[in-house]
Parts: C-alpha cells; structure tokens; sequence
C-alpha cells in the first residue's frame, strides 16, 4: 500500500511497529479544544492504520465526520464512519457493536488489528445515564483487554462538562492533547473493587403506584404479570417483549443463585419505566462490570446479564448483606403515555 502523507501531522501516539504479532488493547482519550487539534491527530491516526492495513472505524459527531471525510480526501473511501447518535445508544448495544466489528474484522486474519475513532455522546445525559458512560470506558478497559484494538476516544473539551473530560482522565490509559501519546497520572485500573465505580441504588420517584408481585419457580405467571404491568405504563410491542426476556432471565438467576424466590417492582419515572428484580441472596462484593464482559462462547455461567445490558437501556447491580437488586431501566417513546 502506498504511504500517504498529511501536512505536519502531530501522531497520536509514538511509532508503532506494523510487523509481529498484532498488539493488544490501546484505549487513548483525546482531549482537543478545535478542529485544528482534532484533525492533526485523528488524521494520521487513520491513514497509518491504512497504511499498516489495519481496519478503521470512525464513530463521532456528523461535523466531526465531515471534516474528517474532506481532510482524508481519497482516503476516505477505505475508512467506515457511522454517527455517533447511531452507535452510542446504550452502554450494552455499544459493547455489543464494537466487540462485533473487532470479530468481524480479524477473524481468519482479514484485519491484523482495528482502529476505532469512538466520541461517545455525553450532552442530553442525565447524572446516573453520565455516571453508566464513564464506566462503559472504563469497562472497555477489561472487555477488549485479549483483543487486537487500537481505539482513540474523542472529547471536546470546549463543550463537554469538566467532570466528564475528568472522567476521560480515569478511564483512559494513555491521553492525547495535542502531542505524542502519554500515560494518564488520574487512570484508574478497572479492578474488580475499586470503589469509584460503584453507586447504590437510589429512590426511584414513581409517576403512580408501583406494580409489585413475588415470584417463585412459575416465571410463566412472572412473565404474564410483567406484559400486562408494561402495558399499562406504555411499554408494548417489541420494547416490551425485551423487557419480559431481561425480567425473565434475572429472575431465572435469582432462583437459581438467590434463594429460590424474589419480587418484582415495576413503576414509571418519567420518561423511564424502571423494573427492579430483588431476592433474597447474597452476592458479596460482586464486580461492578457485571454483564459487561461478554462469555465466551465455552462458558456455561454468565450469559444472562450480558444479554439483559444488550436489550435494557440502563442496568445496575446493588448487593448487600441478604438482597441482591438487579434494575433495569427502559426509555420510553416521546409519545408514550399509561394505558395508550
């Protein structure tokens, strides 16, 4: 391939050799403050992975798409782009996309690596959906550890809340401002107790009165009750159906792990319908990224809440001492109201 060029690029990180065996996990966060300073590293970031015939992938804003599209020039043409509203819509469905684009792209050996331009959104959060993003790139950290992939994570500091370029700093292990790739002093390893990451469950307030039912090994009458609880609060067609299979499959884990027995409370809270599944076991310190990593495909536990991040819009995992709480949170539809 033909070595392409750019006018006094700034690389995004020191040389790297393209020879040998492909290189594992490089997660950077590159914090830029203008056009200027996006492009000078996203630009050779690009056009050496083409060089080195590695896979590109760049997930970011439509303007930052179209800049990047003119400055490629030729390019262009070999690297894949996708807006980011499109791909960063749920912390599960996100992990989901990547881990099948790196599958997709170095299986057989069509792609010794990827390199992925991944600008989460962070504007329109609320606190808990910013609180879950950060540690989506946290978990990045632990999900594509084994793999082949190189991924620069674009944030505007000129727009972008400073507790989350903050965050940018604990999640990422390498920074880029503007300069050679460096170590970030604030990057804290994604251990599996590292306090930061976790958040008890706060009060949900309820638009109306919670529907509540107890369960036990019939998840057929759970199942009934969930469908009909939706119904009333907006809930129905496909996006109900994805809720009754994340119900179901938490509850078949708390039968099987947590005492055989658990209840179900499901309620509304604005433009959310919120469904938490409690029993009565213990779960001692569980990991924070649980169902964040995805099972491999020999493993016989572990599946479930993988699966449940994929289909939920928010999921969080609170255990203490004689209950274990499972929420999961759905979006509705703006034109979603109960009984409609």
């Amino acid at each position: 391939m033909t070595a392409r060029t750019t006018t006094d690029p700034v690389d995004p990180a020191a040389p790297r050799p393209h020879t040998g065996p492909a290189p594992l996990l490089t997660h950077q966060a590159l914090l830029y403050d203008g056009d200027e300073a996006f492009l000078s590293s996203t630009v050779p970031f690009c056009l050496d992975g083409l060089d080195a015939e590695d896979a590109v992938l760049a997930v970011t804003t439509g303007a930052n798409i179209a800049l990047l599209r003119q400055a490629l020039d030729d390019a262009a043409r070999e690297v894949e782009f996708v807006d980011a509203k499109d791909w960063y819509r749920t912390p599960g469905h996100t992990l989901g996309e990547y881990h099948r684009y790196v599958d997709r792209h170095t299986a057989h050996g069509r792609h010794r690596r990827v390199r992925v331009i991944g600008e989460p959104v962070w504007h329109g959060r609320d606190a808990l959906e910013t609180f879950e993003w950060t540690r989506y790139e946290s978990a990045v950290n632990l999900a594509f550890a084994g793999c082949p992939a190189w991924v620069v994570c674009p944030y505007d500091t000129r727009t972008l809340p400073e507790d989350v370029v903050a965050g940018a700093r604990r999640t990422h292990p390498e920074l880029v401002e503007g300069e050679p790739a460096r170590t970030s002093e604030h990057y804290a390893a994604p251990a599996a107790r590292h306090d930061s990451w976790r958040r008890p469950l706060e009060p949900v307030p309820a638009d109306g009165e919670p529907a509540v039912t107890d369960f036990g090994t019939d998840l057929s009458a759970l199942r009934a009750f969930v469908t009909r609880a939706a119904g009333a609060l907006g809930v129905h067609g496909e996006q109900a159906r994805r809720l009754v299979f994340a119900v179901n499959e938490v509850a078949t884990n708390a039968l099987q792990h947590g005492g055989g027995r658990g209840q179900v409370t499901l309620r509304r809270s604005g433009h959310r319908v919120v469904c938490d599944v409690t029993d009565p076991g213990d779960l001692p310190g569980p990991d924070w990224y649980l169902g964040y990593l995805p099972p491999d495909a020999g493993q016989r536990d572990g599946h479930g809440l993988w699966a449940v991040r994929q289909l939920c819009d928010l999921v969080e995992v609170d255990a203490v001492p004689g209950r274990t709480t499972v929420r999961l949170h759905l979006d509705l539809p703006p034109s979603s109201a109960p009984g409609r």
